[in-house]
């Protein structure tokens, strides 16, 4: 009897796999190939390899910047490429300090702030902000001459038709200049700061067709979109060196110099006006192939065509695709299941061009600068997170090299205000260099990501070597949090603030303490990093437990959760109601813990949904709030909270999660879907039964692999 049991269970195992409908990814992926028939500025598509990205106009290089600078913006931007003006005043950080006792305990903590006064100390905080600020490298486009002679518009272009192949990361591109057809490919390279072009078209031979490459000048704004061309003398270029199958430039700016190095068929590269140089094809071809690579040193590389982008964005596109996760809902009934695959692909591809790289990325990845380029580490959770996830940790682990570079940088701020550990900085270059904020320097929601990201990738492969590699910045980062709660004598419990601005940035820091989201995340981190020390061998911290066991409940009011103790009118003043509806993720971003009652939190979620000025919030509140409704049972109200008819949970064409005419692309939002759609087919620790965030009404049809649970 017991053989014939195992022989039932290997034939029905056999059974099951036999049965088990692989997902032809490569499908899924190209159904949702982007199309332009048009010019249209919200809509160009990008190529990269996650520390350098190149976007495109309708002619697949970047040929009207002007034209497209007030939608996602024709940038060059990479990990590398930082500049800042010069420092003529000699100003110093110390001169944006600023002392603060926000809990009467003699600490005097220094922070960094926006000073308005006196003058000296506000041109010091606004030099800090701007500087150093990321490059958009130079515009490399297409020179077209109408038959008149006169410099070809965007309006003269007819028999558009463009296409991104996602699958092999390959942009085509086609149209006509008065007649005549152009026909244009764009690739990058995949290892490399650089791309490869190839244009058909017999305006070549007509001498009617040329590459230009043209330097813009660093805008020194919040937004830098490729295409401010004065301060023309602020910095130089040159032609190093041209020949006839290559050319060199040179671009020097106030604190940076770096090299464009172009590879092209038979030609010349001149120099055609200030800042403005021209590769001139021989007229004997109608088919030309170029290579454009930017780098901080003279590169050395081989000679690379068209064809040589051509194969590496092939070959690694189709090694992206086919590892990690997918997801196929072809079949689904619901009329949202074709979007919501359109978002998750076109997201996996943008965050895998835009956010590869060995730092959190900035929000708007590298099309253009948000926030002068500088990365925001408290939006590394959306950034990362979805990474291990979809099974690909190792993208999430190369951005955590940021954290080993700034560490000793985050433990002087963490000294400078008397506490222990380190303090991560909110607004910082790559080398995590602080950035003077009134908002950024009381954030602190930052502070547990590094302990949810490392904790993700030990749970995908729990190997010891990862506790190892990342045990000094967990240890560090948790002496940070148990040394910056305030220990309240009169309750006998722990209190996160005063002094702090919650991730529902609407609140002063010096009322406000206890945010239920932040409290919420504080104790799960603290209790995860004494894990680390159990798995480690080592003897729990006594002061992290002291923590644990006092810190504050989570804030309750009529049966339901305050966005922060302090705002007792938390659903009843409007200001409270506006920006991230951040007590959400006290479920949902933060696993469920034993503070935390469920059918308190189903009221807050339901007096959220009534409620909240949704019109004022941000890309990421929509897959948090999913999160939330699906950690509560209720998948119909997190597909709804996906699909919010809102501004800002808007996708454009390209993939891309648009907020308003300031800020176009969101990727925090296309990083919050991934996110939520693994969570919603994979569950949580604690969830049960197959895709437990859909409906099981049969509505939806999924076929799912290769996902990993969140905590």
């Amino acid at each position: 009897m017991k053989k014939i049991t195992i022989y039932l269970g290997i034939f029905l195992m056999g059974f099951s796999s036999l049965n088990a409908q692989k997902i032809d990814r490569k499908k899924v992926v190209q159904r949702h190939n982007v199309v332009n028939i048009k010019a249209d500025t919200l809509s160009t598509l990008t190529v990269g390899n996650g520390k350098f990205a190149y976007t495109v106009d309708i002619t697949g290089m970047q040929s009207f910047p002007e034209y497209y600078k007030n939608g996602v913006s024709l940038g060059t931007q990479s990990e590398w490429g930082w500049n800042s003006f010069p420092n003529t005043k000699n100003y110093k950080f110390e001169e944006t300090l600023k002392p603060y006792d926000f809990n009467n305990d003699g600490r005097k903590a220094l922070y960094s702030v926006q000073l308005k006064e006196p003058e000296r100390n506000k041109g010091a905080v606004e030099y800090f902000r701007v500087n150093q600020h990321r490059l958009q490298l130079g515009n490399i486009g297409i020179e077209l001459t109408k038959k008149d002679g006169q410099k070809a518009k965007i309006s003269d272009l007819t028999n558009i038709n463009q296409k991104i192949d996602l699958w092999t990361g390959i942009i085509t591109s086609e149209f006509s200049l008065e007649g005549t057809p152009v026909k244009v490919w764009t690739a990058s390279f995949q290892n490399s700061d650089k791309i490869g072009i190839k244009i058909e078209s017999d305006l070549i031979s007509k001498n009617k067709l040329k590459v230009f490459a043209r330097y813009p000048s660093p805008t020194g704004q919040f937004l830098d979109d490729a295409a401010f061309y004065g301060n023309e003398n602020d910095h130089s270029s040159k032609i190093v060196s041209s020949q006839s199958t290559q050319g060199l430039i040179q671009h020097k700016l106030q604190s940076t110099d770096y090299y464009t190095q172009f590879n092209f068929t038979d030609g010349k590269l001149r120099e055609a006006g200030k800042h403005y140089f021209v590769y001139e094809p021989s007229s004997k071809n109608k088919t030309i192939e170029l290579s454009v690579e930017f780098s901080a040193k003279n590169p050395k590389s081989n000679r690379t065509l068209f064809a040589d982008a051509e194969k590496e964005s092939s070959s690694g596109w189709k090694n992206f695709w086919e590892s990690g996760a997918a997801v196929d809902f072809e079949g689904s009934t619901d009329p949202r299941a074709n979007e919501l695959e359109r978002r998750v692909v076109l997201s996996e591809y943008l965050t895998k061009v835009q956010c590869g790289g060995s730092n959190p990325p900035q929000e708007t990845g590298l099309t253009f600068n948000s926030w002068y380029g500088k990365p925001h580490t408290e939006m590394h959770w959306w950034h990362g997170v979805h990474f291990a996830l979809w099974g690909r940790p190792e993208i999430l682990e190369k951005q955590l090299d940021y954290y080993f570079r700034s560490f000793d940088k985050a433990k002087k701020l963490a000294e400078r205000q008397g506490y222990k550990g380190v303090r991560w900085i909110k607004m910082s270059d790559n080398e995590g260099n602080e950035s003077p904020s009134s908002v950024a320097a009381f954030l602190i929601w930052e502070q547990p990501h590094i302990i949810y990201m490392t904790e993700l990738l030990y749970r995908n492969s729990k190997d010891k070597k990862v506790l190892e590699k990342y045990k000094n910045m967990i240890f560090a980062t948790a002496d940070f949090m148990a040394d910056f709660a305030t220990y309240d004598k009169e309750k006998n419990r722990y209190n996160l603030g005063k002094g702090v601005i919650p991730a529902q940035e609407v609140f002063p820091a010096k009322d406000t303490y206890n945010p239920t989201y932040e409290v919420a995340y504080w104790d799960w981190a603290l209790k995860t990093a004494q894990l680390w020390k159990e798995r480690l061998g080592e003897t729990r911290d006594k002061k992290w437990d002291d923590v644990i066991s006092k810190l504050a409940p989570l804030p309750v009011q009529d049966g339901v959760y305050l966005s922060t103790e302090s705002a007792k009118d938390s659903f009843t003043f409007p200001k409270w109601m506006t920006d991230h509806p951040a007590v959400l993720g006290a479920l949902g971003m933060v696993p469920e813990s034993p503070k935390l009652d469920k059918k308190i939190m189903k009221n807050t979620l339901d007096i959220v949904w009534e409620r909240w000025n949704w019109e004022h919030t941000w890309g990421w509140d929509f897959p948090m709030t999913a999160m939330n409704a699906a950690r509560l049972g209720l998948p119909d109200k997190a597909l709804d909270a996906l699909f919010m008819n809102i501004q800002t949970n808007t996708y454009l064409k390209n993939g891309h999660n648009f907020q308003d005419k300031r800020l176009r692309i969101y990727l925090p939002g296309n990083g919050g879907v991934l996110t939520t759609v693994a969570m919603m087919l994979e569950g949580w620790d604690s969830s049960t039964g197959q895709f437990p965030g859909f409906p099981k009404d049969g509505s939806w049809k999924i076929k799912a692999e290769g996902f990993k649970k969140m905590p």
